[in-house]
């Protein structure tokens, strides 16, 4: 898509996050990588309210050249689309949140490990066919403070070791904060994160915990689907 459709879709996903409570307040952020540059939402905007000639603007460099203060994850950003570039999951669009039932999730398996979180932790089990189709693994990164460039760092360590393995994602957990997820469009980013967060109301509801899909199971789905497990 060109600017002025990246920036009304920006807004329109925007609205549409915030009017069904995927992102509440000033949290949250959505950015789109153009031919020259991105566009992101700027530091401390409501994304219910959203305008596109606000949008912050930057070129290539990640130098800002037009519109209100980029937010400061786009360092963030940025890492995640250089990371995924060559991946069979590219991103042309990111989106974060601090989505409710991901958080507790986060906060419940970050607790449970006492704050040291494995390095090849994941944040849900395959529990559902959807899952694995639409969002598959999910890696759990340590916690670090708001805007930590660590953090943006070991996300995008993160992204090159699953591809390597054979398993791209598309969505990674920043621990008690919250999933930053991509794909071509705010669209599909948009559909990412809401199979994401209904996969974790499912988790927290279920008690017992669901046991997770079998290995044949999950072959089956790769196999019928193109799943990326």
């Amino acid at each position: 898509m060109d600017e002025p459709q990246a920036r009304d879709e920006i807004c329109r996903v925007g609205s549409s996050l915030f009017e069904r409570g995927y992102v509440h307040a000033t949290a949250g952020n959505i950015s789109v990588r153009l031919a020259d540059g991105y566009l992101i939402t700027p530091t401390d905007a409501c994304l219910g309210t959203l305008q596109p000639e606000r949008l912050a603007r930057l070129d290539a460099q990640g130098q800002q050249v037009a519109g209100d203060r980029a937010s400061k994850t786009i360092a963030l950003h940025r890492q995640i689309y250089e990371a995924s570039a060559s991946t069979a999951a590219p991103a042309r669009c990111v989106i974060h949140t601090h989505s409710t039932h991901l958080v507790a999730c986060s906060l419940q398996a970050d607790t449970a490990a006492g704050g040291q979180l494995a390095p090849d932790a994941q944040l849900l089990p395959p529990i559902t066919p959807y899952f694995v189709m639409k969002v598959g693994r999910v890696p759990h990164i340590p916690y670090h403070r708001p805007g930590d460039a660590t953090a943006a760092a070991l996300v995008a360590q993160t992204i090159t070791r699953y591809a390597a393995q054979g398993s791209p994602v598309r969505a990674v957990m920043l621990a008690r904060l919250g999933p930053n997820v991509w794909h071509d469009t705010p669209a599909a980013a948009m559909a990412v994160l809401e199979e994401l967060e209904e996969t974790a109301r499912l988790w927290l509801l279920c008690q017992p915990r669901p046991t997770p899909l079998t290995e044949p199971q999950i072959e089956e789905l790769r196999q019928t689907f193109g799943a990326q497990w």
